[in-house]
């Protein structure tokens, strides 16, 4: 069984356990998400399974969008509403101009630093071990770029949101942001992943759904290689150069920048690759 199966994880399991769901369920070896959600967040879930998970590590750079809704007056320790109240602060009275002034802000290329509860390594060591034996450390800043940011309503103490961004973006961080931007502090909470990638809600499965599917009809879910890696470029080659990448040798083609998908005549994906000199390099050829 090769291909994606998008799962709409729910709330409550880490990614990691619905892997393990999911890879017990359909009897899979190789299983692997792309793309954390952390425990108290819901949405699109990305599972690779057999040859899929050679281009996990691709599909995970894709953009990401969200629906956050984002609690003022009230800071936590994690940034979001599964940690423990650190700061409260009254609110002040909310505006539409108000908010989409601050908004402002954070949409387009910025930087931002992590949440100390993250996956970020420091040192060797990730930020959330660092968190959890009570030690803050200075974080880096990483570049990231919001290319959309919507505010969906609010109420005297609550925002809606609608987010879409790139990889290794924050909400919970965002949520924190804006809360110190207007004064009052904040934290993420809940959160909804609408997209990964190519990936919506509108193909993921949800994962109580599973037990009760056979293989066949799972199998007729999942998304193919070609289909998984729609964000990149695709090159198409005739019989006889589909031959010859099926066993690493270098085929000419037009130039195209950054990375590409190679496809045959009936549209499988035969590889990965860069283009150089007018000349595929390969970095992945599936057999």
């Amino acid at each position: 069984m090769d291909g994606v199966l998008v799962i709409d994880k729910p709330l409550g399991p880490t990614s990691f356990d619905v892997v393990r769901q999911v890879r017990g369920l359909l009897k899979v070896k190789k299983a692997g998400h792309t793309g954390t959600l952390d425990p108290m967040a819901t949405g699109v879930l990305p599972v690779c399974l057999g040859e899929a998970t050679k281009v996990a590590g691709i599909i995970t750079e894709g953009d990401k969008a969200y629906d956050a809704v984002v609690r003022l007056g009230v800071e936590t320790d994690t940034q979001d509403a599964q940690g423990k109240p650190t700061a409260e602060a009254p609110v002040p009275p909310l505006t539409a101009p108000l908010l989409e002034a601050v908004l402002a802000r954070f949409r387009g290329t910025f930087e931002q630093v992590p949440p100390m509860y993250s996956a970020v390594k420091v040192a060797g060591k990730r930020l959330y071990e660092l968190a959890r034996a009570g030690e803050e450390v200075e974080r880096a800043s990483r570049t990231v770029t919001v290319h959309e940011l919507v505010l969906r309503d609010f109420s005297a103490d609550r925002l809606t949101l609608s987010v879409r961004c790139t990889k290794g973006f924050y909400v919970r961080t965002l949520a924190y942001d804006l809360g110190r931007a207007l004064g009052c502090g904040a934290h993420l909470e809940a959160l909804r992943r609408t997209m990964s990638g190519p990936f919506t809600l509108a193909r993921a499965l949800p994962l109580g759904d599973l037990a009760s599917l056979s293989r066949e009809a799972v199998a007729a879910r999942l998304v193919s290689l070609a289909d998984s890696l729609t964000d990149l470029p695709a090159v198409r080659v005739n019989a006889e150069e589909a031959r010859r990448v099926s066993h690493g040798v270098p085929v000419e083609v037009a130039p195209v920048p950054g990375r590409v998908r190679v496809l045959g005549p009936d549209d499988a994906l035969l590889a990965m690759a860069e283009v150089v000199g007018g000349r595929l390099r390969y970095l992945r050829v599936f057999n």
